[in-house]
């Protein structure tokens, strides 16, 4: 197959010491799906913004059909049919469909006088529907950006990029807010556009994509090629090790369930009412029970209320109405700390933002919402730092921390190793109620798994767990019951057993259906 692009020896150094790419060198071939695989950090998007001419190399060249050329622009690289599709969409959200992607099309007037001609919008829009018929990717074209869904949204960057002239179309993490149902839709354009003969480049973390998607796998690690695959040749296995450096298990051990003593639910939630912070309802009328040594799953796609469902939940964010009930006591509309003592834990989604402090060391974020517990004290008043300091460091060691020390930052501490303290310092809280949201989110495949496993291990020991996550597989993986959550509703409530993938990819892009 004839080489279309060649990035050749491609660093990049930020002015603050960051090496993000340290040589990298990809061939993009004409014609072919190449799946740019590796975690959060790996170097892939950078090297594509390289390519797309967001972002200048350090040191490198690149090649086009043998030839050198510079890309300092996204005009320079739409020259050569090179658009990049990024993962957050940039969309004028009052404008139409049709007009956002069609935004821009008097700047390639070849003369003034051409400038001041009044566009031709239905000619503009018979090529777009042809464009989009062809494709696979209808679109209300007269709707404004705002009121499509997130799938649609997507399509109309989709069609933007090929009205401008893609031939090599390159796509960043772009099912990350879509329904199941939606990447199989996704996934027969992009086979649709490589039977034309154009090219995709298909940035992604999850091994499953690459290995559906792509005829040729590039994996990388830590800003260097770590592997390079035919996507016969590849399997899940060996590309998590390739990902992450090592050998992996893949599999969640999910241990015998020890019966439970106990009946009673750990949280009832009743008919819940939440605003979010526009003054809208994004939770109505929900119900649901977390019984202990269960797993209750919430999934959908986000946005859909589940922040402000868990807010609500932990005492982040007032009710408007309903009750909440932690094994037993009313906590509606209380503080996080009463939701604590009634015997919940709370792995935050945001962890920067509510779990830890970035500038607190080690020590002091190991106690963090615990600091006034008699363990940690003397006489209930001073904290006990010698007694502090023997926790954490059991913590650090149980859950695997690396760390340069108890009293570095942990700003200092990778994404990862932020999470196991996190996760390790709400599970020995002595609660029978731990609610984990996007509790991998962001981590690589190692701490990704340690994190299942801990999760289903407290699930094991009688522990009740309100999981909520935007990652259908964990759901599966680790739930004993499913509730798929649209536009502020549970659609359905079941054991996971009783639905199929595709019943759940239709509730959560709305459709209700009948459980098996």
């Amino acid at each position: 197959m004839e080489k279309s692009i060649v990035m050749e020896d491609i660093h990049k150094v930020y002015p603050d010491g960051t090496v993000a790419l340290r040589g990298v060198t990809v061939e993009i071939r004409k014609g072919e799906v190449l799946a740019l695989l590796g975690e959060n950090g790996a170097g892939k998007t950078t090297l594509m913004k390289i390519l797309s001419g967001y972002i200048k190399p350090t040191s490198g060249r690149i090649l086009v059909d043998g030839r050198p050329v510079k890309i300092k622009s996204t005009r320079d690289a739409l020259k050569h049919g090179i658009v990049m599709v990024h993962q957050t969409f940039s969309l004028v959200p009052n404008m139409s469909a049709l007009e956002n992607i069609i935004l821009g099309r008097e700047s390639r007037a070849a003369s003034f006088t051409r400038l001041l001609k009044p566009l031709d919008i239905s000619k503009l829009r018979e090529d777009v529907e042809k464009i989009s018929g062809e494709l696979g990717l209808k679109v209300p074209l007269e709707v404004p950006v705002e009121k499509l869904p997130l799938g649609f949204r997507q399509r109309v960057e989709l069609l933007k990029a090929i009205y401008k002239g893609a031939k090599v179309l390159i796509l960043d993490e772009p099912t990350t807010f879509l329904t199941p149902l939606e990447v199989e839709e996704l996934f027969k354009f992009v086979k649709a556009f490589r039977e034309r003969g154009n090219t995709v480049v298909f940035i992604t973390h999850k091994i499953k994509e690459a290995l559906a998607i792509s005829d040729r796998i590039v994996v990388l690690r830590r800003g260097r090629v770590v592997g390079e695959l035919r996507r016969e040749e590849a399997n899940p296995r060996v590309l998590a090790n390739l990902m992450v450096g090592q050998e992996i298990s893949l599999d969640v051990v999910l241990r015998a369930k020890k019966p439970v003593e106990s009946a009673e639910p750990a949280l009832v939630v009743r008919d819940l009412w939440v605003k979010n912070d526009l003054g809208v309802y994004a939770v109505k009328g929900v119900s649901f029970e977390v019984y202990p040594g269960e797993v209750f799953g919430i999934a959908g796609v986000e946005g859909n209320g589940q922040d402000e469902l868990i807010e609500a939940i932990t005492g982040l964010r007032k009710p408007e109405r309903g009750r909440i009930l932690i094994n037993g006591s009313e906590v509606s509309g209380a503080s996080p700390l009463a939701v604590y003592k009634a015997g919940a834990s709370h792995i935050p989604g945001d962890r920067e933002k509510y779990g830890l402090v970035l500038d607190f060391s080690v020590l002091e974020n190991s106690i963090l919402s615990r600091q006034w517990e008699q363990r940690f004290t003397r006489g209930g008043v001073l904290v006990a730092w010698d007694k502090v300091r023997e926790y954490a460091a059991s913590l650090v060691k149980a859950f695997s921390v690396v760390a340069p020390g108890l009293e570095a930052p942990v700003k200092s501490l990778s994404g990862g190793n932020r999470q196991r303290l996190l996760v390790g310092r709400e599970l020995t809280k002595s609660s029978k109620l731990i609610v984990a949201v996007h509790p991998t989110k962001g981590l690589d495949i190692a701490s990704t798994m340690y994190v299942r496993e801990i999760l289903a291990r407290a699930r094991d020991e009688g522990r009740a767990v309100l999981l909520v996550s935007a990652d259908l597989e964990e759901i599966l993986q680790l739930s004993d019951r499913v509730a798929v959550m649209y536009e502020g509703k549970f659609l359905a409530v079941g054991k996971t057993e009783e639905f199929t993938l595709e019943e759940i990819g239709l509730l959560m892009g709305g459709v209700e259906v009948r459980k098996k």
